[in-house]
């Protein structure tokens, strides 16, 4: 399907959630896109640090619309913003996103040449993050560890995209009823693109991976707020799995394989040989290498080690939880957020 420019207009969707600092260095970016056909809807899903003033600085420079709301969690506060939204084509972005200055433009024009009913980009790190921040966007993005779905790669796995960075139809939203609203973990905000993303998929729709159109996501900002996302990942995919098993595949049962497998031989090594650290001690050596490269920082590096052996072992974790309670012990988690 072709669909000339002129006969898009963007829609750029905002949940947010008590994060009015952040919510200013996403419109900040806004404002200095070299195209600036698109609305921003920001949706404020019950925030007690509201966000209201700092839209008003800049309802000069972008064409906003503001609205609060109780509080239900990102994927109904999503479909509240597109149920309101002006445009044809929804873009939603997480509020802590800083928007690279071209991106507008790229998406338009890749909209023009090469029309597709949804899409998905990938994420980097901006060089003001902190090195925190940095190496959890490795350990996030790097193929070593996720399998580089997150960071622009399809190798792994049929693509899905990721509500941090995510654009479809007003058509996919019609025709599909938009964000499910069940209860994929103990976190609001684990699963539901995915499932989203099948969705769009059953309907017939066309998804594709942009690469060039690319955010800076902050993600989380401390190491216990970051292990307890990867946890909730790796719980709701299991989650995933009662509501279709074509969910659960063998890349993603390589975290949990990760922990107990390090588990085992850190034991070894105690009781038997501490030639048993090998391959740990190797592994390491492969993602600081590997970190370094790509963040050209020693001290990034050796925080990406880290961060990496966190979201592994966070989500192989979650993930045998919620097959203990889901699966063995047949518990299930409530229908509705």
């Amino acid at each position: 399907m072709e669909s000339p420019q002129s006969e898009i207009q963007l829609s750029l969707i905002i949940p947010v959630y008590n994060r009015p600092i952040e919510v200013e260095e996403l419109l900040a970016s806004l404002a200095v896109q070299t195209h600036q056909s698109f609305e921003v809807v920001i949706v404020e899903d019950g925030s007690t640090e509201k966000c209201d003033e700092v839209v008003k600085l800049y309802q000069s420079d972008l064409e906003i619309n503001y609205y609060f709301k109780e509080n239900s969690g990102p994927g109904q506060s999503r479909n509240y913003g597109c149920e309101r939204a002006k445009g044809n084509y929804f873009v939603v972005l997480d509020s802590d996103c800083i928007i690279p200055p071209q991106y507008v433009e790229t998406v338009y024009r890749t909209l023009k040449e090469h029309y597709v009913d949804a899409f998905g980009g990938p994420d980097k790190a901006e060089d003001s993050f902190t090195p925190l921040q940095k190496a959890i966007n490795y350990a996030m993005t790097s193929f070593l560890t996720t399998g580089g779905i997150r960071g622009g790669s399809q190798k792994l796995d049929r693509f899905y995209p990721r509500s941090f960075n995510m654009g479809f139809s007003k058509e996919v939203f019609q025709k599909t009823g938009g964000f499910p609203s069940v209860r994929y973990a103990a976190s609001k905000a684990a699963g539901e693109d995915i499932e989203f993303s099948q969705n769009i998929y059953k309907v017939g729709f066309s998804i594709s991976l942009l690469k060039d159109a690319y955010v800076f996501h902050k993600r989380r900002t401390s190491i216990k707020a970051f292990y307890r996302q990867v946890y909730n990942f790796g719980y709701a995919r299991i989650s995933l799995f009662k509501r279709d098993k074509r969910n659960l595949k063998a890349v993603h049962f390589f975290p949990s394989a990760f922990l107990v497998g390090t588990l085992l031989l850190m034991v070894g090594a105690f009781f038997i040989s501490k030639w048993l650290l090998i391959p740990i001690l190797f592994l390491m050596v492969v993602l600081f290498v590997d970190a370094l490269i790509k963040t050209k920082s020693i001290q990034i590096a050796m925080m990406s080690v880290s961060m990496s052996f966190i979201q592994l072992i966070g989500y192989g974790l979650g993930f045998m939880v919620s097959f203990w309670e889901q699966i063995i012990l047949g518990r299930s988690l409530n229908s509705k957020a």
